[in-house]
């Protein structure tokens, strides 16, 4: 069975963090002999390299192809207008990436199914490219591309349409499966497949007081994670500690976000008790995951947010607000609360509660093994095994 995996989301050597769960999913569905994938992702098309620039000097920078975990990815450039060009997104991605698509082909893999991740603009341009080449396309949903981008009039038509050209939808939790079907897709089109945590990757500390030592982390402490916008809830996890005397603050990530957060926590009185990590590698991150006493994700949006079975596995319980996929992923006392309102209050007062009914780590640790990627994989296989079928 060969795949053809297309996401922007999929991750570069200039952001090797970008949406690692798309290609965390392609690695354990690649570790079963019966598939292949090659994969294509689209990147923004920017003139500049420096890093002046931010976020589209990073574009420019990426690689035209490159090699990641022995999986060849392809990176064509597609033209964004900021702000005012997203309803042309998915047209001029297709349009770029389609040549690309066909070289492939003609050098030798001609894929059986393309494989789409996102379902705007990305699932919404594969299906044109898999309308030009004759091939059955999948989309999986996986957050924002569902819980939020529908409320624009335009982008809406554009995702109900492919919705009803793909040959099969995958979404990451029940909640979004919800929306699709909201959006007129019927239920037997659609498979909830969650995504799992690497159990070897993401484990307990050996001994948790020679990390903490060796972090230097001696107080109460506590994590946020995830990218740094107001979508993330950083802000109100910084203003809860006013409510929180005693705790310190990590906060792991990057962002357009960064300064405005810090002077938050200064402007409150906090910047004492605030330390910004900026990214961490996967190694590091699963460090501070096991020396801290919990995470809190303080979200206003999750389709199904990885790093709270990341903090699991590690034997740490979670705090998080209780949004879109999260009650399907915080679902038992030993995987940590749910906040009963994504307001300061409530989330300081989650934080109180979940120290003073922490859960045994080993129980945290057992119930983030229920996760692991096993049942995803095999979901998918029976999925594109289906989709070859017709």
């Amino acid at each position: 069975m060969k795949l053809l995996t297309f996401s922007t989301l999929y991750p570069n050597v200039v952001t090797p963090h970008h949406g690692v769960f798309v290609e965390n999913r392609l690695r354990h569905l690649l570790a079963n002999s019966q598939v292949q994938s090659k994969v294509v992702a689209p990147v923004p098309w920017f003139p500049f390299g420096a890093k002046v620039y931010g976020e589209y000097g990073g574009f420019a920078r990426v690689p035209a192809s490159e090699i990641r975990h022995g999986i060849s990815i392809q990176h064509p450039r597609y033209l964004v207008v900021p702000k005012i060009g997203m309803n042309w997104t998915p047209s001029a991605m297709a349009a770029t990436a389609l040549p690309v698509i066909e070289r492939i082909i003609a050098d030798g893999y001609d894929f059986d199914i393309l494989d789409a991740h996102y379902f705007y603009p990305d699932g919404v341009a594969a299906v044109k490219i898999a309308q030009a080449l004759n091939k059955p396309v999948t989309i999986t949903a996986r957050g924002t591309d569902l819980n939020l981008v529908p409320q624009y009039t335009k982008p809406r038509a554009m995702i109900q349409s492919a919705a009803r050209e793909a040959s099969a939808m995958v979404t990451v939790c029940q909640a979004l499966k919800d929306s699709l079907i909201e959006l007129g897709v019927a239920d037997e089109r659609v498979v909830v497949l969650r995504n799992g945590v690497d159990l070897e990757a993401f484990s307990p500390p050996g001994n948790r007081d020679e990390l903490r030592s060796f972090l230097g982390i001696r107080d109460k402490t506590i994590l946020s994670v995830g990218h740094l916008i107001e979508r993330k809830g950083h802000h109100l996890v910084i203003e809860a500690l006013q409510l929180l005397p005693d705790i310190k603050l990590l906060i792991a990530g990057q962002g357009p976000e960064n300064k405005r957060l810090q002077q938050l926590a200064g402007d409150l009185g906090v910047v004492d008790r605030v330390t910004f990590l900026g990214v961490l590698p996967s190694e590091e991150l699963c460090q501070y995951y096991g020396a801290v006493d919990m995470l809190v994700l303080a979200s206003s949006r999750e389709g199904w947010a990885n790093v709270l079975l990341e903090s699991m596995a590690c034997g740490t319980p979670v705090v998080a607000t209780n949004i879109w996929g999260t009650p399907e992923v915080v679902s038992a006392p030993e995987a940590g609360i749910l906040v009963e309102s994504r307001t300061v209050e409530s989330i300081a007062k989650g934080i109180k509660y979940l120290y003073a009914n922490a859960p045994s780590k080993i129980l945290t640790r057992q119930y983030a093994e229920r996760f692991s990627w096993d049942d995803t994989s095999l979901g998918l296989l029976k999925l594109f095994r289906r989709v070859m079928e017709k």
